[in-house]
């Protein structure tokens, strides 16, 4: 059957996405220090409904970490090996067209306990290497500052992001790689998904939550968040002065929420929802708190400790665009307590009767994009990109070799049709770049088994295999959707 075809604009940055924890490995060469991504434990029989038990560590957990050297437990330590074997992947990212490919730099190869005086070489020179080969290929970088990869040392010892020092930190590391990949990167964001700051606290922020009493974690978050906001508004400032005409995006996981139905109190409880969601872009496009966050503080007694200056650099330093991740949506209800939940990279929630849900439970919502994208630009007016959307599945190597991944192909096309519905609508969209191009290590549960790619690694669940890359049957169809710039999705 024939699908509708949308104009992309000319430009359109078609590619894929990474980040540098879930596919380097090299976890302790070249003189990298740990992360709190180097504490993330293999889950293999984790409900999926239970997202405590996907997302929480103990402080005990930690110190097993920081005593161990295992990979199999300790996924992220693997990766794909990405650091050893980035050129044949950027040459197999070449051939199916990227125009660009996200990564991250993991401010422990830069800084590894965050604390230096002096950056590490050996870990600059890496990412300008791999930032060269990427441009020889006529590959744009989009680089994440801070993608889950915080230096462990300052979970420990600075308390994450609550102690005001670690702005400045971070300040040193982001104009250290200004100053380096002055030439290199157009393309920048602060910090993924930063509103994941209380779904997963010592990924996000370098918050153990069993280390602080339990009536003050929630004024914690918030303090932590507010020192990233900083951060961001002062990285998006040194960016503009260091390289004139680079770009600045925050990033959001968009947490789209519908309504149960029309019920007056499901439409209210929808709307707040989503108003929880956009506050974290709110402050990095606007520059300034929305009044109803500045109320909940009051009415609970919550002090978020403001430093000198700090609502004007929040105003000043705005960023350019607004880039987030999408993979499925939400449903609220009065009455959720009563109804079948279902799960997802976000939290659990009431099902959505209309909608497929995958293997892990994930609700499958392609307009909703479409939706999500609108409401954004209407609310900001600012080119959008998104960064993150894919299907998670356990894809079946056929005796000859082969992947033929269906569900992948029809998942993306729904997607960039919806992409394109939004586009026609008058939506500003500057590129798509579907996540885990390449297989790689899971967020949540540190799985290979849970693949996304469109080139399969030969790696499982602890780390064993040959490494071997592998093209799926979706690797021929996304090249031909970047070739025809969206044109032909059959």
């Amino acid at each position: 059957m024939g699908v509708k075809q949308y104009q992309f604009p000319e430009g359109f940055l078609w590619g894929g996405a990474t980040a540098a924890n879930q596919c380097e490995g090299a976890w302790n060469e070249d003189g990298k220090g740990m992360s709190v991504a180097d504490c993330s434990t293999y889950k293999p029989n984790v409900d999926p409904k239970d997202y405590v038990a996907q997302h929480g560590i103990t402080g005990k957990q930690v110190e097993e970490a920081m005593n161990s050297d295992s990979t199999e437990l300790y996924g992220k330590r693997h990766g794909i090996d990405f650091y050893h074997r980035y050129e044949g992947d950027l040459d197999l990212f070449q051939e199916m067209g990227f125009k660009t490919l996200r990564v991250s730099i993991q401010w422990t190869r830069i800084y590894p306990t965050g604390l230096e005086e002096e950056p590490n070489e050996k870990g600059l020179q890496f990412y300008e290497n791999l930032f060269r080969a990427m441009k020889k290929r006529g590959i744009e970088p989009l680089v994440t500052l801070h993608h889950y990869e915080m230096p462990l040392y300052l979970a420990n010892h600075y308390d994450g992001w609550y102690r005001r020092e670690v702005i400045d930190l971070f300040i040193k590391f982001c104009k250290t790689v200004f100053a380096r990949y002055k030439g290199l990167v157009k393309y920048w964001l602060t910090f993924n998904e930063i509103d994941s700051v209380f779904r997963h606290p010592f990924t996000t922020i370098g918050i153990v939550p069993d280390r602080y009493p339990k009536e003050k974690l929630e004024e914690i978050i918030y303090q932590c968040v507010h020192n990233q906001f900083v951060a961001s508004a002062l990285a998006t400032k040194y960016l503009h002065q260091l390289i004139p005409g680079a770009q600045m995006g925050c990033m959001l996981t968009r947490t789209l929420t519908y309504p149960e139905n029309c019920h007056p109190q499901n439409m209210l409880l929808a709307l707040k929802t989503n108003r929880e969601n956009f506050y974290y872009a709110d402050i990095q496009v606007f520059g300034e708190y929305p009044r109803h966050i500045l109320n909940d503080w009051k009415r609970n007694n919550i002090q978020v400790e403001f430093g000198p200056g700090d609502e004007e650099i929040l105003k000043c330093h705005t960023v350019d665009f607004v880039s987030f991740s999408y993979y499925m949506t939400m449903v609220a209800s009065i009455d959720a307590e009563k109804k079948e939940k279902v799960c997802g990279n976000l939290a659990t929630g009431v099902k959505n009767p209309y909608l497929d849900v995958t293997e892990w439970g994930w609700q499958v919502d392609p307009t909703g994009l479409q939706y999500a994208l609108i409401d954004l630009y209407d609310r900001y007016r600012k080119p959008l990109f998104i960064v993150e959307n894919g299907l998670g599945s356990k894809d079946q190597v056929e005796a000859d070799g082969s992947i033929i991944d269906d569900y992948r192909i029809e998942y993306f096309r729904q997607h960039i049709e919806a992409i394109g519905a939004a586009i026609e609508d008058g939506v500003d969209v500057m590129g798509y770049t579907p996540w885990g191009c390449i297989d790689l290590v899971s967020m949540s549960t540190c799985q290979m088994s849970k693949r996304y790619g469109f080139i399969y690694v030969d790696v499982d669940d602890l780390g064993h295999g040959t490494y071997e890359r592998r093209k799926k049957k979706s690797f021929d169809w996304y090249k031909k959707v970047i070739a025809t710039n969206g044109a032909d999705l059959d």
